[in-house]
């Protein structure tokens, strides 16, 4: 399954080169809704929230009204969770807030699966290095993401796997690292980071994993 992304910053829709260099910025959101209203699910990620530097929320309960969204970027709170999913959110993604003090936070994963329901959360492990980045990308860690795998299963109903190596510059998501990823998990597995065609997304699909796209997306490379 191809799940286009929107990612917003500064109330733009936006695509960065591994989480730093702008590539891409646009204010039409009519059209690029147009565009993914036949998709079952959109990944919406407010990088502002992620980063720590303010919020569109406003943005994003408009777009959930619209569009059949993922939505995740900032997301620390049960209660943040939950307000999502009553605007209109299909599921909720947490990612930094489940480490704390430099480990994997399993109790608050469990609290999130109990109180929300795990089918309703995807859990964000993104990987730069062999190892887990957070706060925006913008913080590096020591843990391995096969271990948040096994740690956090039994608390979700998705992974979403993000290759931050590869993010934005449509060289390809690394075929080894799928492969591993799909063997992990009985959960549905989500990948982003460089997927660049149509054949890309079937060659995943083929070995059951899910595939966001952005860049190769809004740089017309797929159309």
């Amino acid at each position: 399954m191809l799940i286009p992304s929107i990612d917003l910053m500064d109330a733009k829709i936006v695509q960065l080169v591994q989480g730093e260099r702008k590539a891409v910025e646009s204010t039409d959101f009519d059209y690029w809704i147009d565009r993914f209203a036949s998709f079952p699910l959109v990944q919406l990620i407010d990088l502002d929230a992620a980063m720590g530097k303010g919020s569109n929320r406003e943005l994003i309960a408009a777009i959930c009204g619209r569009l059949p969204c993922q939505v995740g970027g900032g997301v620390r709170s049960i209660d943040r969770a939950r307000e999502l999913l009553s605007g209109g959110a299909r599921r909720v993604i947490f990612g930094s807030s489940l480490l704390k003090d430099g480990g994997i936070d399993a109790a608050f994963a469990e609290e999130c699966g109990r109180e929300l329901g795990a089918q309703l959360l995807t859990f964000a492990i993104d990987s730069r290095a062999g190892k887990v980045a957070i706060k925006g990308w913008r913080e590096d860690t020591n843990i391995d993401p096969y271990a948040m795998i096994r740690e956090l299963q039994g608390s979700c109903g998705a992974f979403l796997y993000t290759h931050i190596d590869s993010e934005g510059t449509m060289a390809g998501f690394p075929t080894d690292i799928a492969r591993r990823l799909r063997s992990a998990t009985q959960r549905q597995m989500i990948v982003a980071g460089g997927i660049r065609s149509k054949e890309e997304v079937a060659a995943l699909d083929a070995i059951g994993v899910d595939a966001v796209v952005g860049m190769a997306i809004y740089t017309g490379k797929m159309r």
